[in-house]
């Protein structure tokens, strides 16, 4: 089979490593059925006899010699001695650890990974391996669910698949500056329709375009835990938690539900389907919240009078500074020509969302991804959480290898914890914005070890031998993607939510 072994042969070379030999076992111990069966019927079928045969020599049914033929029943010792002597063999033969043929050891390794419950709920119908079915059909079929073990295991393992998803989407976002013209014409067109030509969208607005959409809104107090808002497609209906959760803005919640349809979503092939309807709902709820041309508009006449400022722009608009942040992002490269940078950063350092087009040096992992690394602690992003006032807006200008960039940063208080938001763009462009006379400068040479990740020396002499820290593991970082559609969702909980609310 070239470089790739069969089944059979992995198989047998993990069972010699981790399971003991006949004269090893312990008499007490389990033994294996299905080799045990596979054994017995090995050895009547070369003695030529039927199992009616053999059933007839030690005085037992049928029906029971096929249950431990097929691993269904542990035979008494003395019944499995009568069948060692009727077949001319010894107890020891038959309760050998290894199969005793490939065919064997194939159709075992078939019927233990249908009976997993990684096969069960893909919901397949069981191949039963009759010895009509050729043995190299067998071996595919065993071949495929050790390869569905091993993705699924490596899955399950880190968030592997997350990660890559996130790094391919940010490229895509990346080629097209961040910028999603054919969103943006959708929402000016439903922002038309329902009469917000700028300023702050309010709930009125928002339940225009609910209406405009052709969906009802409907706030409940049991919403199924692992939800944001659930929608009930058959009566059009849109359902959200009694109160905002977390600090989230209730607009913008109904707004990328919204989002999925208005846009024409489907169910998610896969995660990286789903991030992407994620990212484009959430764009769409953002143009939305601050239309184009309004928020445009805006931006330029802030930049003509070198006054651009994420503050202002979140207050015309009234919303979140990050909701802000990002929607400047999407703006700045298509309409005023600056390449920029964004990132979300806890007080810890790690980052949990970047985008650049601006080639400042964020860390990554062996896969490109960003999310999950520590930033620089000399960085902006960083540094704002030691300011005596952490919550004013900080400038800064931090000077890397590759060019001097400055960064205007806010930390915003959310239920999980404080989280810096920052926007940064090469020195160039640094005059079209407020903030560009500040003085606070820094110096970061990561990813070079010795620029913040290697401790001073003194400070390491005195505590490196006399310290042992607890880490704080970042759980969501890694975790296994929950399964699913829609992952982390149970499907019963939101069936078993619309059944009590779909007759009112």
């Amino acid at each position: 089979m070239g470089e790739v072994r069969s089944f059979f042969t992995l198989g047998e070379e993990v069972a010699s490593r981790v399971r003991p030999t006949t004269a090893e076992r312990a008499p007490e111990e389990e033994i294996d059925l299905a080799t045990l069966g596979a054994r017995i019927r090995h050895a009547r079928q070369a003695r030529g006899l039927t199992l009616a045969d053999l059933a007839q020599r030690v005085d037992r049914a049928p029906s029971l010699l096929s249950q431990i033929e097929n691993g269904r029943k542990e035979p008494r010792l003395a019944l499995l001695s009568a069948i060692a002597r009727e077949l001319d063999v010894t107890v020891a033969d038959l309760m050998r650890a290894e199969p005793p043929s490939r065919r064997a050891a194939l159709e075992i390794a078939l019927a233990q990974a249908q009976a997993r419950p990684l096969y069960a709920g893909l919901g397949l119908p069981e191949v039963r391996p009759s010895a009509k079915l050729p043995t190299e059909a067998l071996e595919a079929l065993v071949g495929l669910h050790a390869e569905v073990g091993r993705l699924a295991s490596v899955r399950s393992a880190t968030p592997e698949e997350a990660r890559r998803a996130n790094a391919e989407l940010r490229l895509h976002m990346r080629a097209r500056h961040n910028y999603f013209a054919e969103i943006e014409q959708l929402a000016s067109r439903i922002s038309a329709a329902v009469g917000h030509t700028g300023g702050p969208l309010t709930e009125r607005g928002v339940s225009a375009v609910t209406g405009h959409l052709g969906f009802t809104l409907h706030r409940v107090a049991d919403l199924p835990r692992a939800t944001r808002s659930v929608t009930d497609l058959r009566n059009r209906r849109i359902y959200l938690p009694m109160a905002a959760d977390g600090g989230h803005d209730p607009r913008t919640i109904l707004l990328q539900t919204l989002g999925h349809f208005a846009l024409g979503h489907t169910e998610p092939a896969g995660y990286a389907d789903f991030l992407r309807q994620r990212v484009e709902a959430n764009y769409f709820a953002a143009a939305l919240m601050m239309p184009e041309r309004p928020a445009v508009d805006f931006l330029r006449q802030a930049k003509a009078a070198k006054a651009l400022a994420i503050d202002d722009l979140r207050d015309v608009f009234a919303v979140s500074y990050e909701t802000a942040a990002h929607r400047f992002t999407n703006l700045a490269t298509e309409h005023l020509g600056l390449p920029v940078h964004f990132m979300r950063v806890g007080e810890d350092g790690v980052i949990y969302k970047a985008y650049e087009n601006d080639d400042v040096t964020f860390p990554t992992d062996v896969s490109g991804a960003i999310e999950g690394q520590i930033v620089c602690r000399y960085w902006a992003s960083r540094a704002v959480f030691h300011n005596p006032d952490r919550y004013a807006t900080h400038y800064q200008y931090t000077d890397m290898g590759r060019g001097t960039y400055w960064c205007t940063t806010h930390v915003e208080r959310t239920g999980s914890g404080d989280f810096a938001i920052d926007v940064g763009v090469p020195f160039a462009h640094v005059k079209w914005f407020q903030g560009r006379e500040t003085t606070v400068r820094a110096t970061s040479s990561c990813p070079d070890p010795a620029c913040c990740r290697r401790p001073p020396a003194d400070l390491a002499a005195r505590w490196a031998e006399h310290a042992w820290p607890s880490a704080r593991a970042h759980s969501h970082l890694l975790a296994a993607i929950p399964p699913g559609t829609f992952p982390g969702v149970d499907d019963t909980e939101v069936y078993e939510f619309l059944d009590r609310h779909g007759a009112e």
